[in-house]
């Protein structure tokens, strides 16, 4: 990773208001010259089996306080297209795995709806699906700066070893831990933005599409998927 995505990884965790950064454990002492490794950036030879090791029996933040489940992410390693959405419910806090709630029958429904009317062969499965946040917030609360960040360095290594070719970030914390800033989704949707040099499509937060007033965000959000699908996948 050169200087440019490093100064950008900064800047995400200045945005998100923090000042400091520590390292989960003391470093190493070795006779040889040690890398330095700044949280956030993923190793080269990085996985998402050596990320996970590294989260282990996560304690990093005030949210591991309340969960039952990490919940890491799902789905193909190598996917070509990731979902980011914000944080696990209580269906995902049991099961350990990202949107099998309500929201995310629908997310599969948009996913493979949308691409069976597109004319498009895809299953949920052949995507990757993640959260901002690795540990259900308590009664649902939108994350904090702090705990966005401490996550984030999480977020950030499991999008740089699946390399996708675009990024659809589902609701405005999700907007914001990619992009930084303070814009939310009526804003940010309906065109492209670029994590990293990976192509970014904003939409809104499935669990936003189950009220029923929200109609038009409905429109919007499929026509946003569409554009998402054509782009990866045609």
């Amino acid at each position: 990773m050169d200087v440019e995505e490093i100064r950008r990884q900064l800047q995400l965790y200045r945005d998100l208001g923090v000042k400091e950064l520590y390292r989960s454990d003391p470093a190493p002492v070795a006779d040889a010259l040690i890398e330095p490794q700044i949280p956030g950036l993923a190793p080269s030879d990085d996985t998402l089996l050596r990320i996970i090791e590294d989260m282990g029996d996560c304690t990093r933040c005030r949210l591991h306080q309340g969960r039952n489940k990490i919940v890491f992410g799902s789905g193909h390693e190598r996917a070509r297209l990731v979902f980011v959405g914000e944080g696990p419910g209580a269906d995902e806090d049991a099961q350990g795995l990202p949107f099998v709630g309500r929201a995310g029958q629908l997310l599969t429904q948009m996913i493979e709806g949308t691409a069976s009317k597109e004319g498009l062969t895809l299953k949920r499965s052949d995507v990757y699906i993640c959260n901002v946040v690795k540990c259900r917030p308590p009664e649902n609360r939108t994350p904090e700066a702090d705990e966005m960040a401490t996550c984030g360095q999480f977020l950030f290594r499991q999008l740089s070893v699946i390399q996708p070719k675009a990024i659809c970030a589902l609701g405005s914390t999700a907007a914001k831990a990619l992009l930084g800033g303070k814009d939310g989704v009526t804003k940010l949707r309906g065109r492209w933005h670029k994590w990293n040099d990976i192509p970014l499509m904003v939409t809104y937060h499935p669990s936003y599409l189950l009220r029923p007033y929200n109609q038009e965000a409905k429109r919007e959000a499929w026509q946003d998927l569409k554009t998402v699908l054509h782009f990866v996948y045609d």
